[in-house]
């Protein structure tokens, strides 16, 4: 059992906050941990460990509230394409966070879950495989822009003040039946690309009405690999890296082992489920994200392969109380 600890999650509310919480909350190497969710929007259910406390960590005087007495910070919260908000939440509540963290008496440790669009996702060509060492690329766009911004505020404070934290960089992070809507040709496609709008309108209803899936390749006409996580393979990586002496200061590819090739997807996916594949040219670029350190340092070993996140994902049936909710886009 670690030493008992107060956790501030930010984003508490999102995909990776509750799954996070939940897990921590039932494992006993956490029964002495109390979690602090700051709230935005929405609030986490009434539980004896959960204290919920609201506002936008945007404002200096929230985030001094919301940090008195924390030992970790636990850093989710982040918006998608909108200008208007991005910089308020990447850059000024990042800021707030990191100040309050290196003047707390009680701090140990935070934990930022980065992304991969801060080092070009699947935008630009990486002929080798992308370890820690890679380059920032953000692509066009502010959010993108946002995850490179992150991670070198964080880098700086431990030059500056040698903090303690970590980044999990995480792909696309995928939960119950996201994988499958990902690939739908209809206005309920999960993230991007729009497959609708790579075939048209009609092509896309066709494709709809005889159950059909996008194989994505690139302009050489090849498949394209794609890197993914599955939410509990990441939070597994951050309780893992909870007062871990070996993620100090470090930086983590957080993914599947092996990227999901859209080819052999298509593939299993006709040969298990008899569905139709089409092939799409697109001008993305495979990518092959690194997980070694992970595995490494932190003795993190995922469990969700291309099999399994395919078959969760397609056999996953919601409840009636569990509409499918997009928050933001993917």
């Amino acid at each position: 059992m670690l030493n008992s600890g107060l956790i501030l999650v930010t984003g508490a509310t999102g995909k990776v906050g509750q799954t996070f919480i939940k897990r921590l909350l039932a494992d006993p190497n956490f029964d002495s941990f109390r979690v602090r969710a700051l709230c935005h929007q929405r609030e986490l259910e009434p539980h004896v460990r959960i204290e919920n406390v609201h506002g936008s960590i945007e404002y200096r005087e929230v985030v001094e509230k919301a940090m008195q007495g924390v030992t970790h910070v636990v850093h989710l919260a982040t918006v998608k394409e909108t200008p208007e908000q991005i910089m308020d939440v990447a850059v000024k509540g990042l800021f707030w966070l990191l100040e309050a963290s290196r003047s707390n008496r009680t701090f140990r440790q935070f934990i930022l879950i980065g992304g991969d669009a801060g080092i070009g996702h699947f935008v630009y060509p990486h002929p080798l495989p992308v370890t820690e060492t890679q380059k920032h690329s953000a692509y066009g766009g502010c959010y993108a822009l946002s995850k490179v911004l992150e991670e070198v505020m964080l880098e700086q404070y431990y030059i500056q003040y040698d903090l303690n934290g970590c980044c999990l960089r995480a792909p696309w992070i995928m939960e119950k039946d996201d994988f499958k809507y990902q690939l739908s040709f209809g206005e309920d496609v999960f993230g991007g690309p729009r497959w609708r709008d790579l075939v048209g309108a009609e092509k896309a209803d066709e494709y709809l009405r005889v159950k059909a899936i996008p194989v994505m390749l690139d302009l050489q006409g090849i498949p394209v690999k794609r890197n993914f996580v599955h939410v509990e393979d990441l939070v597994s990586a951050m309780l893992l890296a909870i007062d871990h002496p070996k993620a100090r200061q470090q930086l983590f590819n957080v993914c599947m082992d092996e990227p999901v090739d859209y080819g052999e997807m298509g593939k299993y996916l006709q040969e298990t489920r008899g569905l139709q594949m089409v092939e799409i040219t697109t001008p993305y670029h495979s990518t092959w994200l690194d997980n070694t350190k992970a595995k490494f340092l932190l003795g993190w070993r995922p469990e969700y392969d291309l099999q399994r996140m395919i078959d969760a994902a397609f056999d996953y049936v919601r409840a009636a109380d569990d509409p499918r909710k997009v928050w933001y886009p993917g």
